[in-house]
């Protein structure tokens, strides 16, 4: 649990929007600065950071819409949470029109060169060690953020990307208070800025680590945001900004006293001027009547939620009102559903990637023969086969669960005619490759390390390879609920791999144990992903649910936090509740334009 000392935001002062909010329940702490909830008419936001969703709320007092508020939310995060976020990155954006009543969303992931293989991270016909793929420019894909804001404000915005940027761009110049998440993440990393110069002169102040309560000042990323204002992304796709990037990818700028062997990237302007936004359909399942879309492959994280779903339709609400039971099957739901995701799922462009048979209901009760309501399972589990499902079958060999980093961040927003946008975004790990862009003021991702560098496992084919302008997969979950065709809720999260089964904990903890969003957030939480030990949060194994599932045969290990989750619900009286994490990473920020309590 860590503390947070961002008393005021400071994009609050700047702006006198206060993220006004209802009274934290009596059993949650509440981060001083923000509030987990919000009630209220007009539109809301949900972030992890108050300024960022300050920004968001501005731009909805001013009469934009869903769209243009996330964007400016997310802009905003790119300054507030630029280890997690930024224009050096890539995400998922998924939009609910309240006018068509379609959910759809668009596919913003980095990819890597015209010019990559499956040696991409192998030397000497070897692996590369993640740490060495980590920090380089190897591990750069060709970012996909700023295209896909452009792309979400053309297509269903009603402000301009120059304007829905300046809330960011005033953060970035007048600068946000550094709190002790900010200054804990900084120092996870200070080893590799140390040895860039322009991300120690960025993130290390005077080569130190910054200093909690003092202002983190952003000038170069301000001048970064005017200009892609003036020229709608052309500047980082096919003009300076993009030299400078792959300039920087190419040529990784390290500090030669250092040592460090920052190995070149491959990606050129060529790909930088080739890459698209893929429009495309969300996934969709049905589960107690409920409407549920997410994101597709390349993400894997619609596939995955709605096959765990399908998995957890068979059984009763009854069956799941018991907590041990709940916690039971939904742990095997995850781990059934992880087998499948892990040996199926990668860049449909690449690969075939069987999204609908996956989806299908059928499939999904047949993999949920599989759970026994008095004993676990072990993993790692086989996958099963979605072209030719048979009740419990499995078909091949397990495929182990790759490493993918946890940071990304999750923002939610709606408006006050009904549309809804769930929108996660991510440089991959915390710090993403560590190296800053010089004079730009954003880090490049490391999003391509999210590829399996060689074959997961002997002989069975692995659709999650490096390719020539593939796609990575990704864990990223974005979701939206509809119940009679109008949003319901909507939740994302940050997380690696646990965005899945957390973006799951809390859709089941609000539909089926009947807890308020704000209560399936900052519950207690388990990931398991088809591994030996399900990770668990120290609070869920002080549960006395805990005990009664390790007699089952579930194995746990420890893990401080999981995921950090932000949501909006809609109420039956018309009003938007927003909820984010009490506590987690720091905290979240929930606010709506007009409060009611």
């Amino acid at each position: 649990m860590r503390p947070l000392v961002r008393l005021v935001p400071a994009f609050a002062l700047v702006t006198g929007l206060l993220c006004t909010a209802a009274p934290a329940q009596a059993d949650q702490a509440v981060v001083a600065g923000k509030q987990p909830e919000a009630v209220g008419w007009g539109g809301a936001v949900s972030s992890v950071d108050a300024d960022a969703t300050a920004a968001g709320l501005e731009v909805l007092r001013r009469g934009g819409n869903a769209v243009d508020a996330a964007v400016a939310t997310a802009a905003a995060l790119g300054v507030t949470e630029p280890y997690s976020a930024g224009i050096g990155g890539g995400g998922y954006f998924v939009y609910y029109d309240a006018r068509t009543g379609k959910v759809t969303t668009l596919d913003g992931r980095e990819t890597a060169s015209r010019t990559a293989d499956s040696s991409l991270f192998l030397e000497n016909g070897q692996p590369l060690a993640f740490n060495d793929a980590v920090t380089s420019g190897l591990s750069v894909g060709v970012p996909g953020t700023a295209a896909t804001w452009e792309q979400a404000l053309r297509r269903w915005g009603s402000r301009d990307l120059a304007e829905v940027l300046k809330p960011a761009e005033r953060i970035a110049d007048r600068g946000f208070t550094v709190d002790q998440t900010f200054q804990d993440q900084t120092a996870l990393n200070q080893a590799r800025f140390q040895d860039f110069p322009a991300s120690r002169a960025l993130f290390l102040p005077n080569g130190k680590l910054p200093v909690v309560g003092s202002t983190l000042r952003n000038p170069d990323l301000a001048a970064t945001y005017r200009e892609l204002g003036r020229t709608d992304t052309a500047a980082l796709y096919r003009g300076p900004i993009g030299a400078d990037i792959v300039r920087t990818l190419q040529h990784p700028p390290v500090d030669p006293a250092s040592g460090r062997n920052a190995r070149p990237g491959k990606v050129d302007a060529a790909d930088l001027a080739a890459y698209q936004v893929r429009q495309q359909d969300p996934t969709h399942v049905t589960y107690r009547g409920l409407d549920v879309y997410g994101i597709a492959p390349s993400s894997s994280g619609g596939t995955t939620v709605g096959e765990a779903l399908n998995i957890l339709g068979t059984s009763s609400r009854a069956d799941l009102a018991d907590p041990v039971q709940y916690d039971h099957r939904f742990l095997e739901a995850s781990r059934i559903s992880f087998a499948d995701r892990n040996r199926w799922v990668g860049d449909p462009r690449a690969v075939q990637v069987p999204t609908r048979q996956l989806l299908d209901p059928a499939y999904g009760a047949s993999r949920a023969c599989l759970i026994d309501p008095k004993h676990a399972l072990t993993s790692p589990l086989a996958p099963g086969d979605p072209y030719h499902p048979a009740a419990c079958a499995s078909s091949g060999q397990p495929v182990a669960e790759p490493y993918e980093g946890l940071s990304t961040t999750h923002l939610t927003v709606a408006d006050r005619w009904g549309n809804v946008v769930a929108y996660t975004l991510t440089i991959e790990q915390t710090g993403g490759s560590g190296i800053a862009v010089p004079g730009r003021g954003f880090l490049l991702n490391n999003e391509l390390t999210d590829f399996n560098f060689a074959p997961l496992t002997p002989g069975v084919p692995d659709p999650n390879l490096p390719g020539p302008a593939k796609r990575p997969r990704s864990s990223i979950s974005p979701t939206i609920v509809l119940k009679d065709g109008k949003p319901y809720l909507a939740a994302g999260s940050p997380g690696g791999a646990s965005i899945i089964t957390t973006v799951l904990q809390v859709l089941t903890g609000r539909i089926d144990r009947g807890l308020t969003l704000e209560q399936a957030i900052a519950a207690p939480r388990a990931s398991q992903r088809n591994t030996a030990a399900t990770q668990a949060e120290p609070a869920f194994l002080a549960s006395p649910e805990a005990a009664k599932l390790q007699a089952m045969g579930h194995v746990f290990t420890s893990t401080p936090e999981i995921g950090a989750a932000t949501g909006i619900e809609r109420l039956p009286d018309g009003r938007w509740l927003a909820a984010a994490e009490p506590v987690r990473r720091g905290g979240g920020a929930a606010a709506v334009v007009h409060p009611s309590r």
